[in-house]
């Protein structure tokens, strides 16, 4: 019993409002947090909304050539 209402909380996450799944964050270069996100992060979108957030960098890295 305690599985299928995990199950449910999941498929209900994964399916509200703005929830855009951790693929789609990681691909985008974000990481998936919980709760808040940390200094010298912004939130970009949602992972599994309104838990789950998709954190970017606020100064994009780098590369020299």
């Amino acid at each position: 019993m305690g599985i299928l209402v995990l199950v449910f909380i999941f498929i209900s996450l994964a399916q509200h409002g703005d929830a855009h799944g951790p693929d789609s964050c990681n691909h985008g270069g974000g990481l998936c947090r919980v709760g808040t996100c940390i200094s010298g992060e912004y939130l970009a979108q949602y992972c599994f909304e309104p838990v789950i957030l998709c954190c970017k960098n606020l100064s994009p890295a780098t590369t020299e050539s």
